[in-house]
C-alpha cells in the first residue's frame, strides 16, 4: 500500500499552533489572536476565536506560546 504524502500531518506544526497560543495577522499587523484549534485534515489548518475564517500557517506571527503538557520519553530507571 503506497503511502499519500498529501495526507501525512505535519507533527511539528499542529505542535506549533497549539490552541491557546497568541499569534498575529501578518496582514493586519497589531491585530492578534488566540488560536482555538489545529484541525489537522482542513485546509487551511488553523482556527482563530473570534475569527470565522480558517487561517494558514503563513498567514500568523506568533506572539506568545503556550506551554504544553507533555510526557518524558525516557523512562526512569529502577532499582539502580
Amino acid at each position: 500500500m503506497a503511502m499519500n504524502s498529501e495526507s501525512i500531518i505535519d507533527w511539528d506544526e499542529m505542535f506549533e499552533y497549539l490552541p491557546g497560543t497568541i499569534v498575529e495577522l501578518k496582514g493586519k499587523p497589531g491585530v492578534v489572536h488566540r488560536i482555538d484549534s489545529y484541525e489537522a485534515m482542513m485546509v487551511p489548518p488553523i482556527w482563530l476565536e473570534d475569527d470565522p475564517r480558517p487561517r494558514y500557517p503563513h498567514e500568523l506571527q506568533i506572539m506568545s506560546c503556550r506551554e504544553a503538557k507533555v510526557c518524558e520519553l525516557e523512562q526512569p530507571l529502577v532499582g539502580v
